[in-house]
Order: structure tokens, then C-alpha cells, then sequence
């Protein structure tokens, strides 16, 4: 299937391997603030599940006395209770049995209760924690991160990754407290009632163990294979649902209908390989089970029948005690059925854990110093000084090489950023133009640390951008992309998103001044229209408006614009044009533009090539170097058809390295 590679690994195989007991630190780390609901839960479930074997108890007592002829107070059950407490007629005894037996289904229900609110308040309160830990960690991590994972593979943490562990937290421990009392409950009682029997209801246990061990050790990698394809199938729904107008424009439905069914077949696949060894599991475990219920009818029944001890069995066996242990035969079939139940959601939710501490634990090459000193600019002035960069995972070959080898032998990431340097003044407005891929976008995310140097320094007003707080950094600075992004919610909502305590005279003053007031005010609610996911309700050019009255509106010590009036058509760019002067008189400013007639009047004008200046200055004087911008300059312009031949094979060499392109 075009665009996924089935064979590869997970995605968050990496992460995975270097999670560090990662159960352990779901239970202890984000359990521990909730011990109260947990502590609840757990001592209510035993006390429930106790409460739950006392009727079976209580039975046997009414069969050998009440109805049959040993004495009320010398059966077994009652034996620890003492004999003035006990009734003594057979309708007293009676009537005992029945409030006793009534008592303890009232008691249990209160028990159960209180054991439902503590496992349930205890694991949405841990989901609710690791989700929202699992967003801010993921957050903040590098744009490198980003760029290796798809939209779809990181909503599958979030959502069934996460949900997963919330249903073990509740359903699973709550299983798995259940089993323990009932099947250390019963084996206590069976043993109690009469040992030799016990041996006999308790032989298979052995048996299940080993067939439990092994499940457990065929189904763990095949729930890793199917965490793996759920993110695969999300990141496909997302990317079409996200494409569906070029999926619709290209009239690709049915093309489009073939790849989710293929992604989907392959989950499916996936999912059945494990579900087929479940379905198998399951079934054998409780006919395991079933063999302990059967040697107990047959030796106890012909215990009972025939009155005397079978084979090597001694002594005497009572009816009521034989009905006993039919019913808690019959109780532990479940219970032990279930240990696979829980086995299985344990390792759904390891694997899940795996990929949620592994992904916490992930590391980026951008260092954060929570204990920075904010920035401080005073001039806006900025230093590039010998910066290169290269992206951690591309590994060049000789065709592609830029410096050749890392020293001992080992092909090193091709440099995106090669060797550059320039300074800009505060106040003044530096345009960086180049052909595509010639890492223009990449220049200014470092500005922003999206990304870090390898070598060099990027200094505002002298301090390295490194050293100071993150925060502080992006806070002075202003962003305008030219894929301009908005969230789900109102105009007014993304004009203000970043300086959320704007009034309105402040949002229509920074409207106003990006040329978007008078469509706003046209929309059916002005401010308050709703734009839609991505901003779907309005025009590339309005949403590119937007963005650029939110970085109006932020007044930032330093402005970025990236292709900020791509979408827009001449006109309104001219008007836009104009306000951006005015917006960036008295700050420093960097703009990339494709259309060069919009930065001609740039106090520095840089042009890049395969990551290195090849040329500076301003527009006339890049005009009479008659070199790449006095080429890009004459095209655009109409002054000649085409670029040189020279250009137009670099231009092909460019397009035919393998590095990401960032424009």
C-alpha cells in the first residue's frame, strides 16, 4: 500500500524499549496521590467477596441441622462462634440462617458499591493524570520528534494507549482483587471443611498455571503488533479526513475508500492474530477448571452415596458439607477463568504503558533550563555566528555529502545550515529569499529554538538564545507561517490566542491594522463566527489576516514572517503590505518571501543556496551582482522568460538530494 510501510516497526518502538518499569510507575508514581479511593477499593472488595462465600457456608449448616441431625452448634462454620450465641430450637435456627444469609447480601451490596466508587474515582483520576502528563510531555517536545510521527500514531497514545490502562486500573484490578479472595477464600474453606476433599477440587490448579504462563508469553508481543496498528489506522483516517478537500477535488473517493480498507484489513489481521489465541485460551482455561468441579461431584458424590470414605479417603463426609463445595467448585470455575481475563487486559496495558513511559521519558535535543534567566532586549539586535545544523537522523551518502564524515569513518547528517553569519540591527528588516528547500524556514526556527544549532551561536542583544528561558524567548517574538493554522473556536478566540487578556478596542485596533476588520465585520457573527476546524470557513487569505492581527496584537520585540501573504490576492497584499511597514518601523524583522517584489525595500536582503549565503545586500545592489536574486528578480519580473541554464541544473541537483526540505 502507497505511503505505509508494513514491515517497518512501531513507530514508538524506541520509546518503548526504553521505558523503565513502567507498571510500576503507572501504580506508585500516579497512583500514589489517589491511595484513599484505591485503599477503598480494595478493602471494600475483599470484605464484598467474603461476604459473597457466606451464604454457600451458611447452606451446608442448614442441610446437616435444621434439616438434617447434627447439631446446630457443632457444625464447622459455627464452630469459632460461641454456643450461647446460638439459637437452639429449629425454628430459631432457622430464622437465624435466613437473617443471617439476608444480612449478607444488604452488607455485600453496600460493600460492592463502595468498592465500585473506589477502583472507578482511582483509575479516571490516574487516566486523567497520565493523559494530560503524556499531552504536556509530548508537547514539548523537539519539532524533530514531530516531524518522524504521524498525527494519528500520537492520537493513539492519548486516546487508546491511555484508555487502556484506565480499563485495567478499574476492571482489571477490580478482577484480579475478586479472583484473589475467591480463590484463596475458597481454598481456605475448602481446606477447612474437609482437606481430603480439597486436594481433589484444587488438582488442577497446577495446570492452569503453566497454560496461563504460556498464553501470557504469545500474546505479549501480539499486542504490541496491535497498539502498533491502531496508531497505523488513525493516522490514515486522520490524514484523509484532514485532505478531504483534495480528496474530493481529485475525485479520489474510491482510490482513498481502497487505502483505509487496506489499513484497516491489515489492523484486522493484526487484531484476529491475537484475538484467534485469546479465543482459544479462554475456553481451555475453563475446561481446565471444569475437570476440579467433576472430581469433586464424582468422589463426593460417592462419598455421600455410599456413606463411606472412597480409595485412600478416611472419616465421613456430611450432605450440606458435599453441597458446599459443589457451589464453591462451581464459584471457582470463574475465577480462575477470569485469571486469563486478567492476564489479558495486564498486557494490553503494559504494552500500553510501555509506549506512554517511553514516550515521557523521551529526551530532545533542545535543552530546557527551568532556571533561565528571561530574555532581555533592549535594541532587538541579532547574531548569526558561524551556524550550521543538520537534522539528527539524516545520514548522507557520497552524493549528497556536504563535509564529508564525522571524523572516524561514520557518514554524518547532511548540514541543512551551512557555516552562516550576519547581524541585524535593531529595527531593521532582514529578507531572506532563495528557491525552495534552500533552508530559508529552518534560518528562523532556530531563531525560535524549534531547533538548535549544532555549531555556532544565535545571540539577541548578546545573550545566546540557548541560555535563556524558552518561554521568555518565544514571548518576545511574533510568528506569522505561511500555512497559517487556526483552532477550532470564534475570530475574537484566534486573534487573541497567546495574549488571551486582550479587550476588544485591542483586537479590532490589531485587525484593522492586518486588513481583516472589514470581512470580519461581513461574517454572520463578526468576532464571535465560528471558523471551523483548521479555519475550514474562511479563505486562505482571511485566515492568513488572522494570523497576522495575532501577531499584531502580541507586539512582539521581534517579528517573523514566513510567506505571511502567500494566499493573498495583489490588492490586498498591497494593503497588508502597508501595515506591515507600519508594524515593523520600530522592531526587528525577518521576512521570507517567494514574491520578491514584497521585500525590494528590505534594509538587508539575504539569498540562500543549499543552506549557505550566497549573496547580500540590498535590492539594487543585489540587482547589479546580476547573479541568483538579479535571475529570480528578472523572471518574476517579466524581464526574461527563464532562468539561465546553470541555475536551472543547480536548481535540479538541489531537488535530487534526499534532506528534508523546510520551505
Amino acid at each position: 500500500m502507497a505511503g505505509v510501510d508494513w514491515d517497518e516497526d512501531d513507530p514508538f518502538e524506541e520509546q518503548r524499549e526504553q521505558a523503565e518499569s513502567p507498571m510500576r510507575r503507572l501504580i506508585f508514581d500516579y497512583g500514589r496521590p489517589y491511595w484513599f479511593s484505591m485503599t477503598i477499593g480494595l478493602i471494600s472488595s475483599v470484605f464484598a467477596r467474603a461476604l459473597d462465600l457466606l451464604p454457600a457456608l451458611l447452606l451446608a449448616v442448614a442441610i446437616d441441622s435444621i434439616f438434617g441431625e447434627q447439631a446446630f452448634h457443632e457444625q464447622v462454620p459455627l464452630s469459632v462462634l460461641p454456643e450461647a450465641w446460638l439459637p437452639t430450637s429449629p425454628e430459631e435456627q432457622f430464622v437465624f440462617v435466613v437473617v443471617v444469609v439476608a444480612g449478607s447480601f444488604v452488607l455485600g451490596a453496600v460493600f460492592h458499591w463502595l468498592r465500585n466508587w473506589g477502583f472507578n474515582s482511582f483509575s479516571q483520576d490516574v487516566q486523567h493524570d497520565v493523559r494530560t502528563a503524556t499531552y504536556d510531555k509530548m508537547q514539548r517536545l523537539d519539532m524533530e520528534f514531530f516531524s518522524n510521527k504521524q498525527t494519528g500514531e500520537m492520537m493513539s497514545v492519548l486516546s487508546n494507549d491511555v484508555n487502556q490502562l484506565e480499563r485495567f486500573l478499574n476492571e482489571g484490578m477490580n478482577s484480579a482483587t475478586r479472583l484473589i479472595v475467591m480463590v484463596f477464600g475458597i481454598t481456605f474453606l475448602l481446606f477447612w471443611l474437609n482437606p481430603q476433599l480439597a486436594l481433589v477440587s484444587l488438582a488442577p490448579v497446577p495446570l492452569i498455571a503453566i497454560f496461563t504462563y504460556i498464553f501470557v508469553q504469545k500474546i505479549q508481543p501480539k499486542y504490541a503488533a496491535v497498539r502498533s496498528s491502531v496508531g497505523k489506522v488513525n493516522s490514515r483516517l486522520e490524514n484523509n479526513l484532514g485532505g478531504i478537500n483534495v480528496i474530493k477535488s481529485s475525485n479520489t473517493e474510491e482510490y482513498e475508500s481502497d487505502r483505509v480498507n487496506d489499513v484497516s484489513r491489515k489492523y484486522y489481521n493484526t487484531n484476529w492474530d491475537a484475538i484467534w489465541l485469546r479465543i482459544k485460551f479462554f475456553p481451555g482455561l475453563q475446561v481446565i477448571s471444569g475437570i476440579g468441579f467433576v472430581l469433586t461431584f464424582l468422589v463426593g458424590g460417592y462419598w455421600v452415596l455410599m456413606d463411606t470414605a472412597p480409595g485412600p479417603f478416611t472419616g465421613t463426609l456430611e450432605t450440606g458439607v458435599f453441597v458446599a463445595f459443589i457451589m464453591y467448585t462451581q464459584q471457582l470455575v470463574w475465577p480462575m477463568a477470569q485469571f486469563g481475563q486478567v492476564i489479558n487486559m495486564y498486557q494490553r496495558a503494559e504494552a500500553s504503558s510501555e509506549r506512554i513511559f517511553g514516550l515521557m521519558d523521551e529526551r530532545g535535543r533542545i535543552e530546557r533550563d527551568e532556571d533561565a534567566n528571561e530574555i532581555e532586549i533592549r535594541d532587538g539586535r541579532v547574531e548569526y555566528d558561524n551556524v550550521s545544523f543538520r537534522y539528527d537522523d539524516e545520514l548522507h551518502d557520497s552524493d549528497n555529502a556536504v563535509d564529508g564524515s564525522d571524523g572516524d569513518g561514520t557518514p554524518e547528517a547532511d548540514l541543512i545550515i551551512d557555516d552562516i553569519s550576519f547581524d541585524v540591527d535593531g529595527g531593521e528588516t532582514v529578507a531572506l529569499v532563495g528557491p525552495t528547500g534552500a533552508g530559508k524556514s529552518t534560518v528562523l526556527k532556530l531563531l525560535l529554538r524549534l531547533y538548535d544549532v549544532n555549531e555556532g551561536a544565535i545571540r539577541i542583544d548578546g545573550q545566546d538564545v540557548r541560555d535563556v528561558s524558552l518561554a521568555s524567548l518565544r514571548q518576545s517574538m511574533g510568528y506569522v507561517g505561511q500555512d497559517s493554522f487556526l483552532f477550532y473556536g470564534t475570530v475574537e478566540e484566534n486573534i487573541t490566542y497567546g495574549t488571551f487578556g486582550a479587550d476588544r478596542e485591542e483586537i479590532v485596533e490589531a485587525a484593522k491594522a492586518a486588513e481583516a476588520h472589514e470581512f470580519i465585520q461581513n461574517l454572520p457573527e463578526g468576532y464571535d463566527t465560528m471558523v471551523g476546524e483548521r479555519g475550514v470557513k474562511l479563505s486562505g487569505g482571511q485566515r492568513q489576516r488572522v494570523a497576522i492581527a495575532r501577531a499584531v496584537l502580541k507586539d512582539p520585540d521581534i517579528l517573523i514572517l514566513d510567506e505571511a501573504t502567500s494566499d493573498v490576492d495583489t490588492e490586498t497584499e498591497m494593503l497588508i503590505q502597508r501595515s506591515i511597514d507600519d508594524l515593523t518601523e520600530d522592531r526587528t524583522t525577518f521576512a521570507i518571501a517567494h514574491r520578491l517584489s514584497t521585500i525590494k525595500d528590505a534594509d538587508q536582503i539575504l539569498v540562500l543556496e543549499d543552506g549557505r549565503i550566497v549573496e547580500r545586500g540590498t535590492h539594487d545592489k543585489l540587482l547589479q551582482n546580476e547573479g541568483l536574486y538579479s535571475h529570480l528578480w528578472g523572471v518574476q519580473a517579466g524581464e526574461i522568460d527563464e532562468l539561465p541554464q546553470e541555475f536551472i541544473e543547480r536548481a535540479q541537483r538541489r531537488h535530487a538530494r534526499t534532506e528534508i526540505s523546510d520551505d
